[in-house]
């Protein structure tokens, strides 16, 4: 083999293009879903259906959390994971060392997020799946392809199981008599004071602050929310195999075969994830941060593993879209968008925070739940737009062509031609 063939950027050529369009899908799922906490404090956003709305925002936000809501975070992690996969594959065949390349592009990725959650907006994603990847790159890149689903499905129920055992203590401790049972009140009741401290701190900070105090906020959030990774960092990495399962099998490159899956994923996991989501819903619509027992956990491990159930389903149903005649054009078009997905993630929450935050156009709290949706599909249709545009002229998006020099230490050429 010749071991002169340096690794390098992937040419159109050489692209999974089905990828670019499930990207582009996902993109739109997930500013559906981080509008709200854009428009408004981010946590309070986390925290389920809001109570307070009514008639058509109390009918969005319902729609949102049973539809979007936890359901396309999965599906990009999904496609982290196979395009890390598909990065491996490349290097092995080219018989080049994959590991230094590989963490430059995770610590590349990671100083980004670390940009985009301090400077930006705190709901960032970007710094988990750095640090997940790190995790991938050192104990799963030799995993053998059989085993990647059962080390995903164990990663994923891990911090289910988790949360499950934590409410089973809350009602165990709601059980002992009043003396016992008092310091765990007082515990539960600090938490939500402390909650509701942060939701109005969000809720000054950007909605009327300086762009120095929203950094400060920012900063705030960011260590508040870092230590959640124990339980969503391995729920993401569990993801992320399963995404590598499909790019080794073969699975996302030839879906024609393993038409079996794709159909039982589109008819199967549909309806049984939905059916999980609703129970959830039935359960707890809200999340009460002051409360801590077996129901309130129940209702959010449904959420959990039901989104990621869904998002599977979604990636079917796409995948489908793309085979049939009457849908492959209009799913197609969202192929440039998915090629420079992470300028169009970093460039929505730039505009989003220059229109809502204070220190923009102010429109913090302004906008109602049942526009958002409104505004997501015009300002996505203008992304893909955009991205047509600029992908007939250039070879990658700003950021991509940023990652891509800081992961091969040296400068794709950016113009076309």
């Amino acid at each position: 083999m010749n071991q002169t063939i340096p690794l390098a950027p992937v040419t159109s050529a050489d692209r999974i293009q089905a990828l670019d369009a499930i990207r582009g899908f996902a993109l739109l799922g997930i500013l559906l879903m981080n509008i709200e906490g854009m428009a408004g404090p981010l946590m309070a956003s986390m925290s389920g259906v809001d109570p307070a709305l009514s008639g058509a925002d109390r009918w969005v936000d319902t729609a949102i959390y049973l539809v979007v809501q936890g359901k396309f975070f999965p599906l990009f992690s999904m496609l982290f994971g196979m395009g890390f996969a598909i990065m491996l594959a490349r290097a092995q065949a080219a018989g080049r060392p994959f590991v230094g390349v590989y963490l430059r592009r995770v610590l590349a990725l990671l100083a980004i997020g670390l940009a985009h959650a301090l400077l930006v907006w705190s709901g960032d994603i970007l710094v988990t799946y750095a640090l997940m990847a790190l995790v991938m790159l050192l104990f799963f890149r030799g995993t053998p392809q059989s085993r990647l689903p059962k080390w995903g499905i164990a990663l994923m129920l891990a911090p289910v199981m988790l949360s499950l055992a934590f409410g089973l203590l809350g009602s165990a401790m709601q059980a002992m008599p009043e003396e016992a049972r008092a310091g765990f009140e007082a515990s539960m009741a600090e938490q939500a004071q402390a909650m509701a401290a942060q939701i109005e701190a969000q809720r000054q900070a950007y909605g009327s602050g300086s762009f120095a105090e929203a950094t400060t906020q920012r900063i705030d959030d960011f260590l508040s929310m870092i230590g959640f990774i124990v339980i969503y960092g391995a729920f993401i990495l569990g993801l992320f195999l399963i995404g590598a399962w499909f790019a080794r099998s073969g699975a996302i490159a030839r879906p024609a075969e393993h038409a079996r899956l794709f159909t039982r994923l589109r008819w199967v996991a549909l309806p049984v994830g939905l059916a999980m989501v609703l129970v959830s819903y039935w359960l707890e619509p809200a999340m009460d941060f002051g409360r801590l027992d077996i129901r309130a956990s129940t209702a959010q491990a449904l959420q959990m593993l039901g989104g990621a159930v869904m998002a599977l389903s979604y990636l079917a149903w796409v995948v489908r879209a793309l085979e049939a005649p009457a849908t492959a054009g209009l799913f197609g078009l969202l192929g440039p968008a998915g090629r420079m997905a992470l300028t169009n993630y970093l460039l929505q929450s730039i505009v989003a925070s220059l229109v809502f935050f204070g220190y923009g156009l102010g429109y913090f709290e302004q906008l109602p739940r049942a526009w958002q949706p409104v505004c997501v599909f015009a300002f996505f249709a203008l992304q893909v737009a955009l991205s047509h545009w600029w992908m007939a002229r250039f070879r990658f998006g700003p950021a991509e062509w940023a990652w891509r020099a800081a992961t091969y230490l040296n400068l794709p050429a950016m113009r076309r031609g």
